[in-house]
């Protein structure tokens, strides 16, 4: 099937719900990120920062403007400025330290980044994520009420890698029970607050059922990595 065959079939999963589709480009050629965008995707994600920018870099600019772009793999403070001029969703905020930097960056550009807490909800450690309880301090740290250049929009979590679908569907529903909890107690006097990122190529249908609002497909639209 072609990639635009591909994004067809998961949209009809998705049709009357609230989830949207961010396709995820790792290794994957420019051309490709054109072939979607011509097939109606408007969201991409990338893993590393190098890649996102040079694939930006390499649109032509009705394509970059037209694209909201999601960083979803793990970010490093000191790789922040690559991106701050145009990302749109960074979903793997993990620390007090990277969520200032955005959004000093953000500031630099006269912009406002949606954030998402990636919360450690898989059984792997070599997984990154606040646990619980991190996550609520860092919400209740003074210096949160201190940036305004980034808004938390909500959580992303990562499943354990593994072939036991009522594992998974216990981990994603832990992520949802936590994203309303947090929403009681820290957001409950904004709309922001509202997106729960979790769902990949495999489990995308358990994380729909489970209440996410955003899934990240790779292999399920573009093929297997190059």
């Amino acid at each position: 099937m072609s990639i635009k065959d591909n994004i067809q079939k998961i949209n009809d999963h998705l049709e009357e719900t609230p989830c949207k589709l961010i396709g995820v480009t790792k290794t994957k050629p420019v051309e490709d990120i054109l072939e979607a965008y011509d097939a109606g995707l408007k969201r991409i994600g990338e893993n590393k920062v190098q890649e996102l920018v040079e694939k930006y870099e390499a649109l032509p600019e009705s394509y970059r403007r037209g694209i909201e772009w999601h960083m979803i793999g793990h970010l490093q403070t000191n790789k922040v400025k690559y991106i701050a001029p145009f990302i749109s969703f960074i979903h793997s905020v993990a620390s007090m330290k990277l969520l200032k930097e955005i959004n000093k960056q953000a500031a630099k550009h006269d912009r406002i980044v949606s954030c998402l807490l990636q919360i450690h909800i898989a059984d792997e450690e070599t997984k990154f994520g606040l646990s619980f309880s991190e996550a609520e301090a860092l919400l209740q740290d003074e210096d949160f009420s201190y940036l305004k250049n980034i808004i938390v929009a909500g959580l992303m979590g990562m499943s354990t890698f593994t072939n036991d679908t009522d594992k998974i569907r216990r981990e994603f529903i832990s992520l949802k029970n936590f994203f309303d909890k947090l929403k009681t107690l820290f957001f409950f006097n904004t709309n922001d607050f509202k997106e729960i990122s979790m769902g990949m190529s495999g489990d995308y249908k358990i994380a729909m059922e489970e209440g996410s609002t955003m899934i990240r497909v790779g292999s399920a639209i573009f093929g297997g990595r190059v």
